[in-house]
């Protein structure tokens, strides 16, 4: 096996951590710390906020990665370092979107044949087919 090949099937097989896929998808155009940080409370409708530990300790991780570099650096003021996302950390967020993405199909999949409701969803429990077919029907609910 090529030592490319080894880096891909690990990339694969990892989990991404919801800050390390915030600050990915914030460095799709160059950004620094304090833009990361308001572009993820934008993107989340302020579910959330990175705090600086955390958001300092991903970066660091992701350079290390190789996911993401340095763009630039304003040597008079520590807030002014500004970072991208590198094309092996697209690949990187890309598997994660596609891992994401199999998560939902499958729950919605098993939720779906189970009649669960989820909110926002039309999926309904055997209890609500009942309502609304009224007293008078028969609703025959199977539950898989």
């Amino acid at each position: 096996m090529e030592v490319w090949e080894v880096i891909v099937l690990a990339e694969k097989q990892m989990v991404m951590t919801e800050a390390f896929y915030y600050i990915l998808l914030s460095l799709n155009t160059p950004n620094h710390g304090y833009g990361i940080i308001q572009n993820t409370i934008e993107l989340t409708d302020g579910r959330l906020e990175l705090g600086a530990g955390t958001l300092y300790g991903a970066i660091n991780t992701l350079l290390d990665r190789g996911w993401i570099r340095l763009y630039s650096e304003d040597k008079q003021s520590r807030k002014k370092k500004q970072y991208i996302i590198t094309e092996q950390g697209k690949r990187a967020l890309g598997q994660e979107i596609e891992r994401l993405e199999e998560l939902l199909e499958n729950g919605r999949r098993v939720l779906h044949q189970g009649c669960v409701k989820l909110e926002g969803t039309n999926v309904r429990t055997g209890e609500e087919k009942e309502k609304e077919a009224g007293e008078d029907e028969e609703v025959q609910v199977i539950f898989g």
